[in-house]
């Protein structure tokens, strides 16, 4: 009888799920399967199927069609799997889709204490657009931690880009955050609505708005030519528990003074 709280059955039970996610569609985040789909867990009573499947964050039964599923979060089996397979978090990313994949980020993010948005858009209300030639932005992932303000243009190509795509889709991205910073009450509501209408906003002034790019392939160029950090997902981590060493290496732009909007009751 297989004890099914070992390393191993768990390993297994992980493996299998991998390769189920594999043929599912990419674009679901919550994928659905039948228990029988999943060797490992047919022999199992449900009372034992409910004990073993609550020992993890990224499954659970749901019942539909008068029958119980397994619901299967793709994020949060991406994010715990990496203890248990031997894959890394560029493999499995590719169980993802675009959007998905912006979600993967936000969800490192969130594990490195900072305060996220995802999808972010903004109209330029500056002079900033007859240079541009533009009035709308949209921001894929945004991070903030004390003073840092990590602007994220997510790239989820599966192909290993050549540089000059990634180049000037970073460019853009400097573009986007050149844009923020000439709307204050854009980006001082930005921070009221991820940290609260608190006075100790203006604690962490000057904010640093850090565009970046994070990729799916890794194309072993760390900056773009304006020091715009290009970052694949494999080094995700690491970037973010480093930042504060590497910050005078990337392009960042200054924001000295915000407008704080009082709460009205």
């Amino acid at each position: 009888m297989l004890n099914f709280f070992s390393t191993s059955t768990i390993k297994q039970f992980f493996n299998e799920i991998y390769h189920l996610l594999k043929t599912a569609d990419s674009k679901i985040t919550e994928s659905w399967h039948e228990i029988s789909e999943i060797k490992i867990l047919k022999s199992l009573t449900l009372h034992e199927l409910r004990d073993f499947l609550d020992k993890f964050e990224f499954v659970q039964l749901k019942k539909g069609n008068y029958m119980e599923y397994i619901a299967i979060d793709k994020i949060q089996f991406v994010m715990e799997s990496m203890r248990f397979l031997d894959l890394d978090i560029k493999q499995l990313s590719r169980l993802l889709d675009y959007a998905g994949f912006e979600l993967l980020i936000k969800e490192i993010l969130l594990e490195n204490d900072y305060n996220v948005i995802k999808n972010f858009r903004f109209s330029d209300k500056s002079n900033f657009k007859r240079e541009t030639k533009q009035e709308r932005y949209e921001i894929d992932v945004i991070g903030v931690k004390k003073q840092d303000v990590l602007l994220i243009d997510a790239k989820h190509w599966k192909n290993r880009d050549i540089f000059s795509s990634i180049n000037q889709a970073a460019n853009l991205q400097y573009q986007r955050a050149l844009a923020l910073k000439k709307n204050p009450e854009t980006f001082s509501k930005l921070l009221q609505s991820l940290l609260g209408f608190n006075l100790e906003i203006k604690k962490y002034l000057p904010y640093n708005l850090i565009p970046m790019m994070v990729t799916l392939e890794d194309n072993g160029i760390k900056l773009n030519d304006i020091q715009v950090p290009l970052v694949s997902i494999s080094n995700l981590n690491a970037f973010l528990q480093e930042i504060f060493r590497f910050c005078h290496l990337y392009r960042t732009i200054r924001v000295k003074k915000i407008v704080l909007q009082k709460r009205l009751f």
